[in-house]
């Protein structure tokens, strides 16, 4: 098996390495876009929010008869697994690039596109089989796909926090039970103010923190 595999587009030919299920679009971003250092496979949760958005536009598609049957069922296979962390590291654009998300948008569609092939039996860059441009991002514009993604991935991100969030609660709130005996004095600017426990300042922590959960479950 040749070490590179040929992909082109309006600039030229690429060479992209056979084992990469990115194509010559994610290949101009590295090239092009080094800026910051943070990559997409970075953020598991931006890329999930990706697939989502992703198995999203391709059932509306399939629905709509715009996309075959097999095709359809492989790039749904292909984004779980993107969901699943499977593929994270065939996501190396940089987080800030120029394009307004554009590169962001083609590495998934290339990514989910190649992984679509090889579930079909093929090789990554038959796109004339299933094509990243025209399959995966079939009636899309980065400017939709992309801040969509960035939503659901922040859901999650925000899911996270409640836990976590949770968890600080609970502490608080033992500690606040553990130094309830144990008196100090308090602060008011800087300067003495009455006396209160050790317990009353972790509870002070705790109501504050439940008051932030609230409005984040609210959210």
């Amino acid at each position: 098996m040749s070490e590179f595999r040929i992909e082109s587009d309006l600039l030229g030919e690429k060479e992209i390495p056979s084992s990469a299920l990115y194509g010559v679009q994610t290949l101009r971003c590295l090239e092009n876009f080094n800026i910051s250092h943070f990559h997409l496979n970075e953020y598991p949760n931006y890329l999930k929010g990706l697939a989502i958005t992703k198995m999203g536009a391709a059932m509306a598609n399939h629905g709509l008869g715009l996309l075959a049957d097999d095709i359809f069922e492989a790039v749904m296979k292909a984004c779980k697994e993107v969901e699943e962390g499977k593929l994270d590291e065939h996501f190396p654009v940089d987080m800030i690039q120029g394009g307004a998300g554009t590169s962001t948008n083609m590495n998934a569609n290339e990514v989910i596109a190649n992984r679509a092939l090889q579930i079909l039996g093929h090789e990554p860059g038959e796109y004339k089989v299933v094509s990243p441009n025209d399959d995966v991002n079939r009636s899309q514009s980065t400017n939709d796909a992309y801040p969509t993604a960035a939503h659901i991935g922040l859901y999650y991100t925000h899911l996270e926090l409640i836990e976590h969030l949770v968890l600080l609660i609970e502490s608080l709130r033992l500690k606040e039970n553990e130094f309830k005996e144990i008196l100090k004095m308090g602060r008011t600017q800087l300067e003495d103010a009455v006396p209160m426990t050790l317990g009353q300042t972790f509870g002070g922590f705790a109501s504050i923190l439940e008051d932030e959960l609230y409005h984040l479950n609210e959210a």
